[in-house]
């Protein structure tokens, strides 16, 4: 295996709540209130919806998408849910550190390096809203391609906290069978104080419509009985997910991360085009200079450290 190389579920598809649209010669995302399906291929009016969209949206209330079946590939809700606070640098998309908000691996002019991460609120390089929440959800939806993979990624807490508590509670409920359960992805809204009331959609994950958590649990149990009997070893599928998951120090590489900065951090980019036509004189702030921002804030913690020490 190619050492630095992330192995990650195959992707056949992806999962959104919205789209990137283009206004005033920008490319900003636009929110929705339903799903959309769409295969890794783009053109020029953006992705391309994949067939099961129209496939599952033909079924769905009045053609809105906001109940996907789906299946977990793994056991373990870590391997199907990755989730940590991600620092992207703007204008190449690498991953510039990534953290628990216990420890973090950072990229630095030696290499990576680990350290203590003290979450996004009280860490020196994370200020001004540089470090986020970043999530990817990778679930099946396609019974032809048991081991592939869609991917719902999203920067939002509600998503995240949501997901992470039903997948856990759904592992501990059935004895481990998480990938044996009848589940399905649904968009939910809420308003809040900071969504100024407006509606602000989270994906959810539950039982299927009509499936009690005991016929679930009772049917779990046979699935894994009957792949068991024809050789199917789930727990070996598990481990090597987490080897691949740990090839790298990094899961995200610059194409995808071009794409989350795109999707999650346009408004920053519009704050930093807008930054950059002021009148020369004014200061500019430095997490719009792309990786020399990084740098110098990485110098700048290091002389911190210095003096401590």
């Amino acid at each position: 295996m190619i050492k630095g190389l992330a192995i990650t579920p195959p992707i056949l598809g992806r999962i959104s709540i919205g789209k990137m649209v283009e206004k005033n010669g920008k490319r900003l995302p636009e929110k929705d209130d339903q799903f959309t399906l769409t295969s890794q291929i783009q053109n020029k009016d953006g992705w391309i919806k994949h067939p099961l969209d129209e496939q599952l949206r033909a079924k769905a209330p009045n053609q809105k998408l906001r109940t996907i079946p789906v299946r977990m590939i793994f056991n373990d809700p870590e391997l199907n849910l990755r989730a940590e606070y991600t620092l992207f640098d703007r204008q190449t998309g690498r991953p510039v550190c990534a953290g628990n908000g216990e420890t973090c691996r950072r990229r630095t002019q030696q290499g990576i390096e680990r350290h203590p991460c003290p979450s996004p609120d009280l860490c020196p390089l994370a200020q001004g809203g540089l470090c986020r929440p970043y999530g990817r959800l990778y679930v099946n939806l396609d019974e032809s391609d048991e081991l592939g993979a869609f991917i719902f990624r999203t920067a939002g807490f509600n998503s995240i906290r949501t997901l992470a508590a039903r997948l856990s509670y759904y592992h501990a409920a059935s004895d481990g069978l998480l990938s044996c359960l009848p589940l399905q992805l649904i968009l939910r809204g809420k308003s809040t104080t900071q969504s100024y009331r407006t509606p602000v959609y989270y994906v959810d994950l539950t039982l299927r419509d009509g499936i009690s958590l005991q016929d679930a649990i009772i049917s779990a149990k046979e699935i894994d009985q009957q792949s068991k009997d024809a050789g199917f070893n789930q727990d070996a599928l598990d481990q090597m997910a987490r080897q691949g998951y740990d090839n790298a120090q990094f899961e995200v590489n610059a194409d995808e991360g071009l794409d989350v900065v795109e999707e999650f951090y346009a408004d920053e980019l519009v704050e930093s085009e807008q930054v950059q036509a002021e009148p020369k004189g004014k200061a500019k702030p430095k997490f719009h200079r792309g990786e020399g921002f990084v740098q110098d804030i990485q110098q700048d913690l290091q002389g911190s450290v210095r003096a401590v020490n």
